[in-house]
């Protein structure tokens, strides 16, 4: 292999082990802002989780774990179709909330089984 490769790789894995064991981390912060969601005023969260779930997205499928990142992708577009509305019922937050409440729960049990 060449020298370029393999610094490459080295890199490359040594990015992967940077997301595995930030992932912990991010579920968490996920969690910390869905809990302090208020459906009444989402703004402020929802903008920061809609940030995250992009981000963790493309990551996510970077390093390995496809199902988590289309997972996060179609939480991230529903949250942007929630975002884009002035008037939103809180029921609809509730759902997406649960949702992604669901999502973290299986991403912390095992991260590369979510499909």
């Amino acid at each position: 292999m060449h020298a370029a490769d393999q610094q490459f790789f080295a890199r490359l894995a040594s990015a992967n082990a940077s997301f595995d064991q930030g992932l912990p981390a991010t579920l968490e912060r996920l969690g910390s802002l869905a809990a302090a969601l208020d459906p009444a005023a989402p703004a402020a969260a929802a903008d920061e989780l809609q940030a995250m779930l992009h981000t963790l997205a493309g990551s996510a499928v970077t390093f390995g774990y496809r199902g988590l990142g289309q997972h996060a992708r179609a939480l991230e577009q529903r949250l942007r179709v929630l975002q884009a509305f002035d008037n939103v019922a809180a029921s609809n937050w509730l759902a997406w909330l649960a949702e992604l409440g669901q999502f973290i729960d299986a991403a912390r049990r095992d991260p590369r089984c979510l499909g």
